[in-house]
């Protein structure tokens, strides 16, 4: 069966890209798909809209002249802009793919591209944003009240010296309290909820993105470089072990 298209809405992309070819067709691929897309040529006009619009999802290349795809990251993140943003790069070296990270990028396609991926990716991000969407709960029996707030509280997470509130999407080490983005907490929820468990790559992309980008992409380990970065402290174990061949695993040594 072929994954399913986007929700009913449409929902709206903001794409800016400079390069017009590129621009025009992902343009009419994203219109065909079903989304209402808003295609701009710089980063300038592309803060402009997001300000202006509060798209869905944004999709920026990197390298635009003037205002670059790092510097819309950035400036949308330091206004608190929370929107899903997939990063078109032509740069295939880690130290850039992390640069992109630290601007605030949730995901990013590198240069040249399927055009399915970039879907594929568009979903996996609106689908963490937006979720699946909820049947319409029984009406409770006569007599019966809502549950109580309480009984629907989730309870924070610890295991191996973390913890973490999914609610209030915060997370410490010891007395610190770790600076994650909306991908390092999921991936590190992920983690935690499996402490001593060894998770493959197949099923953490899944759960993370909701898509296995195969075998040559570099996507999660960029992500667990980053996390363990911001993670280990000096002289103590690493948290966040690799089993080769298989995934990753978090326990103490």
């Amino acid at each position: 069966m072929p994954p399913a298209g986007p929700p009913a809405g449409p929902q709206t992309v903001l794409l800016a890209e400079d390069d017009r070819a590129i621009r025009n067709a992902l343009e009419r691929a994203l219109t065909l798909e079903g989304y209402r897309v808003t295609a701009v040529a710089d980063g300038a006009r592309a803060l402009a809209e997001a300000r202006r619009a509060r798209p869905d999802v944004l999709l920026l290349d990197v390298m635009m002249p003037g205002v670059d795809g790092l510097q819309v990251c950035r400036e949308l993140r330091a206004e608190g802009d929370p929107t899903p943003i997939l990063m078109l790069t032509a740069l295939v070296e880690t130290a850039d793919r992390i640069a992109g990270l630290d601007a605030g990028a949730d995901d990013y396609v590198v240069k040249p591209f399927d055009v399915e991926e970039v879907f594929a990716r568009l979903r996996a991000l609106l689908r963490r944003t937006t979720g699946p969407a909820e049947p319409n709960p029984p009406a409770p029996a006569e007599g019966a009240g809502a549950p109580a707030p309480a009984e629907r509280a989730e309870r924070p997470l610890a295991a191996a010296g973390l913890r973490m509130d999914p609610q209030a999407r915060r997370a410490w080490r010891g007395t610190r309290e770790l600076e994650l983005t909306r991908t390092e907490f999921e991936l590190l929820e992920l983690l935690v909820r499996n402490a001593g468990v060894v998770l493959d790559h197949a099923t953490i992309y899944d759960r993370i993105w909701g898509y296995d980008f195969g075998p040559g992409s570099k996507n999660l380990a960029v992500y667990v470089g980053y996390l363990r970065r911001k993670l280990d402290e000096p002289g103590a174990p690493p948290l966040i072990q690799t089993v080769r061949g298989v995934g990753y695993v978090l326990r103490e040594s």
